[in-house]
């Protein structure tokens, strides 16, 4: 029996016309586009066995005991219909993205006085809106990236911190924390 050659068909194995069917012939498991986009890789003898004790199923690439597939985050689905256009169905994101990039734009351009502090809090305010949308919002597209709980605590952490870190910045800050100065002199002798 050479490769590619199945036991469970001994007419063909007697021709040597038998063919393992390819991917694009199998039923759809549903594991998604990384097995698409998997190489082939080659039949070996223990594959058919396996196969033929299994039913005819072919047996998984992955790791059974550590992991079977990985679930969407919650609220990962669609903001918008399936009918609208790509950039309607992804509103969260992009709302997030555009505040974003408005205050790097801000900060680049440098086009009045405070533009690096009122560019930066544009950017936490961006994250802060980000956390929000993710927690007010069922569905929010591709801005539900882990779970819902783990994206409003980086979203709001990262955001709550940026803000922070614009509004103490030197020189002229316009929040002062006082034990702030000296927490700093002392880290640093």
């Amino acid at each position: 029996m050479g490769a590619g050659t199945s036991p469970a068909d001994p007419a063909a194995e007697a021709d040597g016309t038998s063919e393992v069917p390819s991917r694009a012939d199998a039923p759809d498991t549903g594991e998604g586009a990384a097995d698409e986009a998997a190489p082939e890789r080659a039949v070996t003898r223990d594959d058919t066995a396996g196969e033929a004790a299994a039913g005819g199923a072919r047996p998984s690439r992955r790791f059974p005991s550590l992991t079977r597939d990985t679930a969407r985050p919650e609220g990962g689905g669609r903001a918008a219909s399936g009918d609208a256009p790509a950039p309607a169905r992804q509103w969260p994101l992009l709302a997030v993205l555009c505040t974003a990039g408005a205050g790097l734009l801000i900060v680049a351009v440098d086009p009045f006085a405070e533009a690096f502090r009122i560019g930066t809090m544009l950017i936490g305010v961006a994250l802060i809106g980000g956390a929000v949308l993710r927690l007010v919002v069922p569905s929010v597209g591709m801005l539900a990236v882990r779970s819902r709980f783990t994206d409003l605590v980086t979203y709001g952490l990262l955001g709550f911190l940026i803000v922070m870190l614009a509004l103490v910045a030197q020189p002229k800050p316009w929040l002062d924390i006082p034990f702030l100065e000296q927490l700093v002199h002392f880290t640093i002798r």
